[in-house]
């Protein structure tokens, strides 16, 4: 009789735990959060899906240039994309001539959307338009901000807008004495890379180059040759303040990804909570959560 309720109570104990362990699985299967609490390091992340596509880190981005690895820390998610679409080859293109024949390689289409034609590649159309649909069947809507420029850009187009930040920005500096005339006619005359290079050093003394002077320029505008526009996987939203909006665009796999650039998103194809495990961690700037490389380097006045 005793074996018995021996056998019985051991019983009891097994199926219990294995309730639990049910339990916990289920409760993890369903916890948001379970898959963010730690990041996967970026690199990591970054080196197996460019295994996946048949390429290394150092042949998009050459670890001994300084200014295309901060663009790759800075605006690098997209090169976690779903396999549905194609990242761009570099972090940097140098010409239009690249910036050409990898839109053609990619291939886009377009549509029309609020009284302009917007073109991206089209796994990312397909989802945006779902996801405006959506939008519209609750009384809201998805448009594009600035029109056909919020979405398919070209090399010229970054460069132009580089410059509507880096001229005023030289004209202030020189107005407030931080920079002399010598230094502002050396840096308009400088090849566009070393240009790069010497406004993110200047920044480093205080000396910012975004719209509104308090940061960097690239959370106010790309870098000639590295807007994710270029590779035809970005739109900027009018309706970006729409916390609905935000998350509509998310489940049809549409994130924030540059820090302080509320309107612009990224289609990277994924579910967010799988975004941590493909080197993704979260930041809140004015309540809006953005998803950006885990990496150790800080942003100040941005990442706190």
């Amino acid at each position: 009789m005793k074996t018995g309720i021996a056998y019985f109570t051991s019983f009891i104990v097994i199926l219990i735990m294995s309730t639990q362990q049910m339990t916990a699985n289920t409760l993890r299967d369903f916890d948001p959060t379970a898959s963010t609490r730690e990041p996967a390091p970026f690199y990591e992340a970054l080196a197996k899906a460019l295994k996946k596509r048949k390429t290394k880190v150092e042949n998009i981005c050459p670890s001994s240039d300084p200014v295309a690895r901060r663009i790759l820390e800075e605006y690098g998610a997209i090169f976690l994309a779903d396999k549905k679409v194609v990242p761009p080859p570099v972090c940097v293109f140098t010409n239009e001539a690249q910036v050409t024949r990898f839109q053609e390689q990619a291939g886009y289409e377009s549509e029309f959307m609020s009284y302009d034609h917007v073109e991206l590649q089209p796994a990312a159309l397909k989802q945006l338009l779902k996801a405006r649909e959506e939008a519209q069947k609750e009384g809201l809507d998805i448009t594009p901000r600035d029109g056909a420029e919020a979405a398919r850009r070209n090399y010229e187009d970054s460069v132009r807008l580089w410059n509507s930040r880096f001229e005023p920005a030289l004209e202030y500096w020189l107005g407030q004495g931080r920079l002399t005339a010598e230094q502002v006619e050396r840096l308009k005359a400088l090849p566009l890379s070393q240009q790069i290079a010497e406004v993110l050093e200047l920044e480093k003394s205080g000396i910012y180059f975004s719209k509104d002077l308090s940061k960097s320029i690239l959370y106010s505008i790309a870098a000639p040759g590295t807007s994710q526009h270029i590779a035809m996987l970005a739109f900027d939203v009018n309706e970006f303040d729409n916390p609905r909006i935000r998350e509509i665009m998310a489940k049809h796999g549409w994130f924030q990804t540059v820090l302080s650039d509320l309107p612009h998103f990224t289609f990277l194809g994924l579910k967010e909570k799988d975004l941590p495990k493909h080197g993704l961690r979260s930041v809140e700037v004015n309540g809006q959560v953005f998803w950006i490389p885990n990496v150790p380097s800080p942003h100040p006045g941005i990442d706190k």
